[in-house]
């Protein structure tokens, strides 16, 4: 078989056990650097061929747990909270950034550095903490899609939630043909949502005038607590620890060069892809708020925050029974997508943090299976009127976990002794601090609030 140079077999991982430490293992070994760069190729080509890793970490930008926030906001304040989606989209775009830079830089993902340079306790702590975060980011998902296939099928909610246990051999599959197929998928899924809400916002008539204004930062944001409670709830909705991990790893999939020069070549393109596919998410998240502001708020409905309860209320408040359908499938779609790159996040964290390689299909099973059983006991324990319960607890968890990935990721962008001269410029350190503090405190916030009732 013949075998490129930047993919010669490691010493290490070839002494190592199938199913014992793997101390210097590759980060998606499927997908390590098996996306070939055109060499000789023009500028647009290079770039295309690192177009796809950031629309699977987008995918994390536009789940059903940033849906119920994006409702609330928008059905009680009209479009004032865009503001707020575009800031925390903002700070999403820097952090998946640095995500990138330091996957390219190090040949490490996260999870793996942090094995690399903190104590074995620590380390076991943190790995506890990313797979609690990944089971509520889960929750959230597999509840969504839940609830998708509850409104377009009539399937009970349990029953949808073990049926999404299947995309587990969809990931499979889609591994199996290569990297750029499973990329397809998600994007294609990420442009029919697109699509459905293009169309709901078409229907749904809103005030563009207003629209452009609510980007705006109001100061009502402040003095109204409870549009500050909702904009702390969508600051924490957006930022997912998963992301982090995932986007340190997927990066790794293109077979960049090892010098200086096709590294930051590597960084850049890196960067352009997964910017432009969250600019796609805020497209989303922000048609989500404005159709709620249009159609709920306007309306006079201001209180619209279940995601069953948006959907009975769109088709006598749009007037055609397609809304309430595409409001589904948009859901379905978003739901699907999300529960396929938190299984993605979930190799990357037990084999990064642990250090263990297990056969793929034992893999796949062994981290679907860490997130989709809390949310089957969850699930059955609530049924169907504790969703909304049930995507606030998610994010409460998240509100817990986030600091734990977002520091660390500092810590390792800031780090000159591992990246060299590929360390981040000065000022998005002091941006990336700065929106890390804003994030931790906005999600203490949150958190307590939660907890104080």
């Amino acid at each position: 078989m013949l075998t490129r140079p930047d993919q010669a077999a490691d010493p290490a991982e070839a002494a190592a056990s199938p199913m014992g430490p793997l101390p210097e293992g590759r980060s998606l070994p499927e997908m390590h650097r098996s996306v070939v760069i055109p060499n000789a190729a023009g500028w647009l080509r290079r770039l295309m061929a690192f177009i796809g890793p950031g629309y699977l970490v987008a995918v994390g930008y536009m789940d059903p747990g940033n849906w119920a926030t994006a409702l609330a906001g928008g059905s009680a304040f009209g479009y004032t909270l865009l503001s707020v989606a575009l800031l925390s989209s903002l700070m999403a775009m820097l952090l998946q950034a640095l995500c990138a830079r330091i996957g390219i830089a190090t040949g490490r993902d996260l999870a793996q550095l942090c094995r690399d340079r903190f104590p074995r306790p620590v380390n076991l702590a943190l790995w506890a903490l990313a797979e609690i975060a990944i089971c509520a980011t889960d929750l959230a998902e597999l509840i969504g899609t839940a609830i998708a296939l509850q409104l377009l099928f009539g399937i009970p909610l349990l029953a949808g939630v073990l049926l999404t246990a299947l995309d587990a051999l969809l990931i499979l599959w889609l591994q199996h043909r290569g990297v750029r197929w499973l990329e397809a998928l998600v994007a294609g899924l990420i442009f029919l949502v697109f699509g459905c809400f293009g169309i709901q916002l078409v229907w749904a008539q809103p005030d563009w005038a207003a629209v452009l204004n609510g980007y705006l930062p109001s100061a009502s944001i402040v003095t109204d607590q409870q549009q500050l409670y909702i904009a702390i709830g969508i600051l924490g909705a957006t930022v997912m620890p998963h992301n982090l991990y995932l986007h340190t790893a997927v990066v790794q999939s293109r077979a960049y060069g090892n010098g200086g020069a096709a590294k930051r070549e590597a960084i850049r393109f890196a960067t352009i892809d997964s910017s432009a596919a969250l600019c796609l998410a805020l497209l989303v998240n922000s048609a989500i708020l404005i159709t709620a502001a249009a159609v709920f708020h306007a309306g006079g409905r201001t209180e619209v925050a279940e995601i069953q309860e948006a959907y009975e209320l769109l088709t006598p408040m749009v007037g055609t029974a397609a809304a309430a359908t595409l409001f589904a499938v948009a859901l379905l779609a978003c739901g699907l997508n999300a529960t396929v790159t938190a299984t993605l996040a979930g190799q990357v964290v037990m084999e990064g943090f642990l250090g263990l390689r297990l056969p793929a299909v034992v893999r796949r099973l062994v981290t679907r299976l860490v997130a989709i059983v809390p949310a089957v006991i969850v699930t059955w324990s609530y049924g169907t009127s504790g969703t909304a319960q049930l995507l606030i607890l998610s994010q409460v968890v998240l509100c817990l976990q986030l600091p734990f990935a977002v520091i660390p990721l500092m810590l390792f962008a800031s780090d000159r002794t591992r990246l060299g001269p590929l360390v981040a410029p000065r000022w998005q350190l002091v941006l990336g601090w700065a929106t890390t503090m804003v994030i931790v405190a906005m999600n203490l916030k949150l958190l307590w609030d939660v907890v104080a009732g």
